[in-house]
Formats: C-alpha cells, structure tokens, sequence
C-alpha cells in the first residue's frame, strides 16, 4: 500500500514528541542515492513535486550524478554519488519528526557551479539564514556547512532555496549529503565559565568528508551549530575533528580559516570587578598548514597576541590572559592575524588550531 505525501505529512504531524528518536544521521534519502524514475527525468531535470523520493520540489531542479558532465563542466560530486542543482527560485524540502524546543544542526555539503556569486537559503521556518558560496575554503570546491535551528514545534520543515536569479540557467547552487544531529548544549561550570569550551559538542560529521566542517559567518549563540558559540565574522569558521585532523584534546577543535574575517566569540557570565584567568591552546591540524601564525585573543580591554610556527606536525601551544570583569556579561573573542593556505594546495584555506578556552576567577 502506497501512503500519499499528504497523508504521511498528517501521520507526523499526530506523532508525540515523546516518540521521537535521537537524531543523527542521514535524512531519509539525505544522499540523494534514491533518484527520481526515468520517466520523471528530461535529461537531468526533475518532473513532478514529489519525484525525488522523500522530498518535495518547486522550481527548476536538476539530479546530477558525479564523474563527467555535459559540455565540460566540472561538478564536485564524487564519481558514483549524486547531488541536485537549484536552478533560479528552486526549492528542495523534506518534513521530519523533532522534538519540540531541542537544538539541532544540519550537516551538508554544497557548492557553486558557476563563477557567479551564488547564495544558498537554508530554512527551518520562522529561522532562515542565506550562505554566501563566492569564497571556496577548499580547492576542488566541495565544502560541507553546518546550520543550527532549534524546533518551535514537533515537525520541522528542512528546505533549501537558491533565492538567486542568474544569467546562466545552468547556474545553481549544488546540494549533496543532508543530515541532522540533536545538539545537547553544554552548560558553564565552577571551573570554567565557558559553555562548550572543548569544543567536543558540535556538528554531525559526514563519513565521506574529510575537509572539516565549515560554520557559516553571523550565527548566534542560541541557534549556533557549535553550541555557545558565536560566529561573528564575515566569513566561516571550520570545525575539525580528530579523526582526519591533529587536535590538541578531545575530539574536536576549531580551525580559523580566514584570517580576521573568521572570528569566533562566546558570550559568558560574570561579577562585575572580579579578577579572572582566560586560558586556551593553539596549534596545527596537521594539515599542510604551515608558516608563522597569529591568534589574538580579547576579553573586556585586555588582549593576547599569540604568536605559533607551523611546521604542520600537529603540534600546539598553550597561552593566557587576566581580566576584570566590568559588568555581568563579558564577551570573549578569538581570531587569527593572518591568512594562510596550504603549501601543498595553495587553493584550499586554512590557519591556526583554537581548543580548551577556559575561563575561571582568580585572586589579584
């Protein structure tokens, strides 16, 4: 028995949020691996709202498969997977059971297709934010982001729309791998008074990436893919992990890719004229980043410049700071000096390590 969109859209709407799984993974279909029937095709476009299985489309969406593609263009879809183009005013969504007031973040990966600057919207209604793809963080292209939203209700709408009307129809934003991860944010301790210091809570990491994850310029703290963070910069901040980089603890770290256009704050509590210690560790990735390094760090009026040469083996140094406190909130704020890329792809962007930022009151 088929179920028709329509009904299963009111079989999730009556599912209790109880009943709703921690959520990790792919969306159903989130690799596009299940593609739309020969008969929904006209060459790489999709016929019909529904033909792509477990999503609904509007607008001009091609299916594109990876290796070669017509007229000698270049795609950064792995030979064998498969992606989808959003053509002028294209959207792509998908309805999934969540629970009602948790945090989560959608892992994907996405690229332009064209030398034209090209925005992805993503959405999970009433929260939108647009993704500027003109800077390319890697050089074959294929960048993975992550995006926060936390859910108003027990169904949240995923939709991704190229809000863009290019010259070129054969211009779009590129979207591969979807998937969805429940953050759990972490909260501040005696010990240290930043939330999610380490870094360890963050995106889900997709098993075919081994380019980090890049958290996208202007996200707040209370939405942040990487919780109780801010990135306030104009340009993204990419999450690393220590499974395919260097990181100096844990599992996890962050890496300042774009010199002082990628800055990284928390905002932490305080007691106004008290004494406190900010403390943290910067390094390599052990990536083919190599050269002299620059992290500056600021909290109230106080500044640390934390100078670090990369030999690209990894390795890290620690560093801090003593401030007074002058009201009972105090931004904390991270960025490196300088813009590096790597030596052996001078293409692909990359910069100084920042793990473990603590911060705990001190005596005078």
């Amino acid at each position: 028995m088929t179920v028709s969109p329509l009904l299963y859209f009111y079989l999730l709407l009556y599912i209790p949020s109880c009943a709703v799984g921690y959520l990790d993974g792919l969306l159903p279909n989130g690799d596009f691996e299940q593609g739309p029937k020969a008969s929904h095709l006209n060459k790489t476009v999709i016929l019909g709202k529904h033909a792509l299985p477990k999503w609904e489309i509007h607008g001009l969406v091609e299916y594109i498969h990876g290796g070669p593609q017509p007229y000698g263009m270049f795609f950064p879809v792995p030979r064998d997977h498969h992606a989808v183009r959003l053509g002028n005013e294209a959207t792509i969504s998908q309805s999934i059971p969540v629970k009602e007031g948790s945090f989560y973040s959608l892992t994907f990966s996405s690229s332009r297709t064209c030398a034209q600057d090209e925005v992805l919207r993503v959405s999970v209604p009433p929260l939108s934010g647009d993704l500027p793809l003109q800077t390319l963080y890697s050089s074959n292209g294929g960048d993975t982001y992550a995006w926060g939203f936390r859910a108003t209700s027990g169904i949240a709408k995923v939709i991704f729309h190229n809000p863009g009307i290019q010259e070129d129809p054969a211009c779009g934003p590129l979207l591969g791998a979807v998937a969805i991860k429940e953050l759990f944010p972490p909260r501040p301790t005696r010990v240290n008074l930043v939330k999610n210091g380490g870094f360890e809570e963050g995106p889900y990491l997709l098993k075919n990436t081994t380019s980090g994850i890049l958290l996208p310029p202007k996200q707040e703290d209370y939405t942040s893919p990487l919780p109780g963070w801010i990135i306030e910069s104009l340009k993204a901040i990419r999450y690393v992990d220590s499974e395919h980089f260097k990181v100096p603890f844990g599992l996890a770290a962050v890496e300042l890719v774009a010199g002082r256009e990628s800055a990284i704050a928390q905002v932490i509590r305080t007691i106004p004229n008290r004494f406190y210690n900010l403390s943290f560790v910067v390094g390599d990735a052990k990536n083919g980043c190599h050269g002299s390094m620059l992290v500056e760090a600021f909290a109230v009026n106080e500044t640390a410049k934390v100078q670090y040469h990369s030999h690209g083996k990894g390795e890290h140094r620690a560093a801090s700071i003593k401030f007074t406190a002058i009201g009972a909130r105090t931004r904390i704020t991270f960025f490196s000096s300088f813009y590096h890329t790597k030596t052996d792809d001078t293409g692909s962007l990359c910069g100084p390590i920042l793990d473990q930022v603590r911060v705990h009151p001190v005596h005078k």
